[in-house]
């Protein structure tokens, strides 16, 4: 057997003997040391085992976003899906996606396909889950200000365009995020870091928006 490769300081190196009894854990990674993109608590662990306690905990809150363009905002939506442990990630038009963006975390989160925006909001009735376009149209309601729901799927648009025609009418609801510079909209990864954000300070933290 060949010698395991010289740790270079990322992630941990290899574990000291003698190694952990735990079924959880990789014997590659013990072995060769683990430089993933994974909090400690998951340092060593195989990939199944990491996906199966995740699978524990998850939040119930969905992000959808439309991809028509191979819009390459979809990877840091799914990473920070990730950070906030939604439930599933829903990528609405062209199954093919970036992935460089989301550094591996795709693999710890679920994602899945929809043809379009009527197709999902089918998908969400049957689930009971109302869908939430986010998106500064006339008459949104502000995110600031909005009662979230616990279990619901909040949708972004592709860059640039928005939400689609479609998605506008399936929706059940638009939120807006507060803006004050001179740009109409913000990075569609942005946004949908905020109000994946806003849902977990309502529901996480009990911090209840203000009426404007």
């Amino acid at each position: 057997m060949s010698d395991p490769p010289e740790f270079d300081g990322v992630g941990v190196g290899p574990h000291p003997g003698p190694w952990p009894d735990d079924p959880r854990l990789d014997p590659e990674l013990l072995e060769h040391g683990d430089r993933r993109n994974v909090v400690d608590a998951y340092r060593y662990w195989r990939l199944e085992a990491i996906v199966a306690d995740l699978d524990e905990r998850r939040h119930p809150f969905h992000v959808a976003i439309e991809n028509f363009s191979h819009d390459f905002n979809i990877g840091s939506v799914v990473r920070t899906a990730n950070a906030f442990l939604a439930r599933e990630v829903h990528i609405v038009g062209r199954r093919r996606w970036n992935r460089r963006g989301a550094m591996v975390t795709d693999r710890y989160q679920h994602v899945r396909h929809h043809e379009s925006a009527d197709d999902l909001a089918s998908w969400a009735a049957d689930q009971g889950l109302p869908l939430i376009g986010i998106d500064n149209l006339s008459g949104a309601v502000p995110l600031e200000t909005a009662d979230l729901p616990e279990a619901c799927v909040l949708l972004f648009g592709q860059e640039g365009e928005g939400l689609s025609e479609q998605a506008r009418q399936a929706v059940t609801g638009v939120l807006s995020i507060a803006q004050y510079g001179s740009t109409r909209s913000i990075n569609a990864g942005a946004a949908a870091a905020i109000a994946m954000h806003a849902w977990i300070r309502q529901h996480r933290f009990g911090q209840t928006p203000r009426p404007s």
